[in-house]
């Protein structure tokens, strides 16, 4: 059934980024970048078959070598990974589509294989996570990391400053920050990971203090309107968690609200898993507490998204995996199409099977759908 009424199908607008449907490709980490953590060809061309998106939302890309946790991801802070952006940009805008680039540092969930000369992955407070860090020699344990001296902060906000000029430079329409899913920022702000007795510990407000101080550093650069962020309260990714989430990002919220970004993307619930948690509290309750655009993440199907958008719980809907099988999405939502299966097998690293080679429905396909 063809959905002509769906608000899903109608334009938005996330700040300064004006948006042809609320359809949104969420951030997805592929593996495929080169030796020089710089995309290919494969990228430009995966991310010019996902345009239709109302907007595009890059896999996080690491801000330093120092802000790498995984291998084959491709950063933005080199002039070699600058220009390799500029052609995926260019792609996605020749086909009309918008796209933002989201800023990564892992903090802890890393390896020192992945790090400049074998050093220690940084976090705010020397606690080693649970679990496994995908190397280029497959996965090995996390380490215990290296808790950041108070002196060493100012130097990651200036990372994140030159990695938006960078974002900019290529050709993006936006940021986004990454601060869920227990990497750096999220660190600072979970009183399971930071531990920390100076004035970037302790009380809600000192934990808030570098995360605030990298988007002040960003949106000095991208403007509020063109800056947006992602926040995950209650998963428990990479081994993270708080004592009490809720006032803590109600805070959280309230003051990324008072800075006017464009939007806040939640992921709602477990990332990839349960919307909702035992312990936990609804993540949609954040809503009211942001003046720009929400953005809904976690298991959302046509019908949620749907229902999210018409009781006015969510502005835009993110889309992850499906995305990934899916390259015409968006099309296939509006004819109430079936969607491909996901290959989970070429999820991460590999080449185009798996990535660039799913099909899109054919002229003969669309047709039998709306007769």
């Amino acid at each position: 059934m063809v959905n002509h009424k769906s608000l899903l199908f109608t334009p938005a607008r996330l700040g300064d980024i004006t948006l042809a449907n609320r359809v949104v490709m969420a951030p997805l980490t592929r593996s495929r970048a080169d030796a020089n953590d710089a995309v290919t060809d494969l990228t430009v061309e995966y991310y010019r078959q996902r345009a239709s998106a109302g907007l595009i939302i890059t896999e996080a890309s690491p801000i330093s070598q120092q802000g790498k946790g995984y291998a084959f991801t491709p950063g933005i802070w080199s002039s070699r990974q600058v220009e390799a952006w500029r052609r995926v940009t260019d792609a996605v805008h020749a086909e009309g589509g918008k796209i933002v680039i989201q800023l990564w540092h892992v903090g802890r969930i890393s390896h020192p294989s992945l790090q400049k000369d074998g050093a220690l992955p940084v976090a705010p407070s020397a606690i080693q996570p649970e679990g496994q860090a995908f190397t280029e020699t497959g996965f090995q344990p996390f380490v215990t990391p290296r808790a950041l001296d108070v002196n060493e902060l100012p130097g990651i906000v200036e990372d994140y400053r030159r990695a938006t000029r960078n974002a900019l430079e290529a050709g993006f329409d936006g940021v986004e920050i990454h601060a869920a899913n227990g990497y750096l920022l999220d660190q600072f702000l979970r009183d399971k990971t930071n531990h920390r007795t100076d004035t970037y510990g302790g009380s809600i407000d000192n934990r808030m203090r570098f995360p605030l101080e990298v988007v002040d550093a960003v949106v000095s650069v991208a403007g509020a309107g063109r800056t947006g962020i992602r926040i995950s309260p209650i998963t428990p990714s990479n081994d993270i968690a708080d004592s009490n989430p809720e006032p803590l990002f109600r805070r959280f919220v309230t003051e990324l609200s008072a800075r006017g970004l464009a939007y806040l993307h939640v992921v709602e619930g477990a990332t990839g898993g349960d919307r909702q948690l035992p312990g936990g509290f609804d993540t949609t309750t954040l809503r009211p507490l942001f003046k720009g655009a929400y953005m809904g993440n976690n298991g959302y199907d046509l019908a949620l998204a749907q229902k999210q958008l018409e009781t006015d719980a969510a502005d835009v809907i993110a889309f992850g995996r499906p995305f990934i099988a899916n390259p015409d999405l968006v099309e296939r939502l509006r004819l109430g199409a079936p969607l491909n299966t996901l290959d989970r097998a070429t999820l991460y690293g590999g080449s185009a099977k798996g990535y660039t080679d799913y099909p899109a429905l054919t002229d003969a396909q669309k047709k039998a759908l709306v007769a």
